[in-house]
């Protein structure tokens, strides 16, 4: 049974993020005061309603508590309404609230008000694109919580021709493989620890954020 997310506000990220879970098949909900937001993600997810979602009889009839999740999008225009948005979503029972945060103040009281999960896109986006920048092997990073990372990366000219063991990448660097891409289009396949890494594979790995500048100079 596909998923049922309830994402108000439909800024810049409420949009895409509305356009992603529905093209991965979730019924999403998507809600906004603005009409033209509205009939825009109409094209593309399975109900979108015009509504001021900060007013308590108005969210109610959307039944936060019947939704797996519900993801409050509001943005910098209205950090009042976002707050009481996601107090609302918590009384009303929705069962997983997540809300999105502008800065450190306004994440500290999204959390006050009983968000599971407060999320600032720009400032995660930011860190990723650093990495990017600072680090031209990697290919995707992606933050799965404290100081944890899942991260896809080119490996060095000189590893081709190595295996796993023989590159002991736990034991120096503190990474773990997962996986490998191989071929195009990539196909990942399991780690062998014998087998020699072929040019233009990517390894994936999980580590630490410090692991990743360690291993990119280090091999």
């Amino acid at each position: 049974m596909a998923q049922q997310i309830l994402i108000i506000g439909l800024g810049q990220f409420g949009m895409s993020l509305a356009r992603t879970l529905s093209e991965k098949g979730a019924e999403v909900l998507a809600v906004d005061k603005e009409r033209h937001l509205v009939e825009e993600a109409s094209a593309f997810v399975t109900e979108a309603v015009n509504t001021d979602a900060a007013d308590e009889d108005e969210l109610a009839k959307l039944e936060p508590r019947k939704r797996d999740s519900a993801v409050c999008a509001i943005g910098d225009d209205s950090k009042e309404s976002s707050i009481i948005c996601t107090a609302l979503l918590r009384q009303m029972g929705a069962p997983v609230v997540i809300a999105r945060a502008n800065d450190k103040l306004h994440q500290r009281i999204l959390q006050l008000v009983g968000a599971h999960q407060v999320i600032n896109p720009e400032h995660e986006f930011g860190k990723r694109f650093a990495n990017r920048l600072l680090y031209r092997e990697v290919v995707v990073d992606t933050n799965l919580g404290e100081d944890l990372h899942l991260t896809e990366i080119r490996i060095q000219p000189s590893m081709i021709g190595k295996n796993l063991v023989e590159l002991a990448l736990p034991k120096r660097f503190g990474v773990m493989v997962v996986g490998i891409r191989r071929g195009s289009p990539g196909k990942i396949l399991p780690p062998s620890p014998t087998e020699p890494l072929h040019a233009g594979d990517n390894l994936i790995i999980v580590s630490s954020e410090a692991a990743i500048p360690k291993l990119t100079k280090g091999v």
